[in-house]
């Protein structure tokens, strides 16, 4: 507990750790009510098929989650580029310990950051869509709180994937370049490549996966919800269990 309490302390004593929770949740409204704005002059015959108003309204995500990555990547990379990593090494000689606390309270405040960005981003873009007369969702309607979850679940594994990432890398610069490699390049360009190939990665890629988890209604080709939070799930602990290794085996 006071391992807990420490790295909370050191967390929470970071500058940028607020401003990048802050920016999550910003840039995830704003953007998401950017995007459902393009839509508010339209007619209902003139809505995309298969219309999913909770996704639309996380559209924000996609400049979000390298935010959130990020607020997980200094976490560590902050200690780095201070030199009090080798002090916290000092004073908690378990590496595993050390880890595994950083990892808490990550996915704790992560958890707090992904939950508002999502409430929030819902509601506005609900109210926009409901004042324009087009069709709006409610978290009482089948399948959107758990889409709600979903996307929560989402920005704490990214979050988590972020850690990963700081303590491999050691760099913030480093785990930037990764996380947009990572969270937005692959997803783009990878689908594009020919053959099963391409399919693979519109398809299995966690991060791809993981967005179709929180959509309502069922996208062609996309996994089903639960499998892709599952694969995204996956990919987020062997990211950790290798930060774990590499701590464990490499010099400070």
């Amino acid at each position: 507990m006071n391992l807990l309490r420490s790295e909370w302390t050191k967390l929470r004593s970071v500058r940028s750790t607020w401003i990048a929770a802050l920016s999550t949740v910003a840039a995830g409204v704003a953007l998401s009510v950017l995007g459902a704005s393009d839509l508010l002059a339209a007619a209902q015959s003139g809505l995309p098929d298969g219309w999913d108003p909770t996704a639309a309204s996380l559209k924000g995500f996609l400049f979000a989650q390298l935010v959130i990555g990020m607020l997980g990547a200094l976490a560590v990379t902050a200690e780095y580029g201070t030199g009090m990593i080798g002090t916290s090494l000092t004073t908690t000689p378990s590496r595993s310990r050390l880890l595994a606390a950083k990892t808490t309270v990550v996915a704790a405040v992560a958890l707090a950051t992904g939950l508002a960005t999502t409430l929030l981003s819902f509601t506005a873009v609900q109210l926009l869509l409901g004042g324009a007369g087009l069709p709006a969702a409610g978290i009482g309607d089948p399948g959107v709180a758990g889409a709600l979850v979903a996307a929560t679940l989402y920005l704490t594994l990214v979050a988590l994937i972020g850690l990963a990432v700081g303590t491999l890398t050691r760099s913030s610069t480093g785990s930037l370049a990764v996380l947009v490699g990572v969270l937005l390049l692959v997803p783009a360009i990878a689908p594009a490549l020919p053959g099963a190939l391409g399919d693979a990665f519109a398809r299995y890629w966690p991060i791809t996966a993981g967005q179709a988890a929180y959509t309502v209604v069922p996208v062609d080709g996309a996994l089903a919800p639960g499998l892709g939070s599952g694969l995204l799930t996956v990919a987020a602990v062997a990211a950790v269990a290798a930060a774990h290794v590499a701590l464990r085996t490499r010099d400070v």
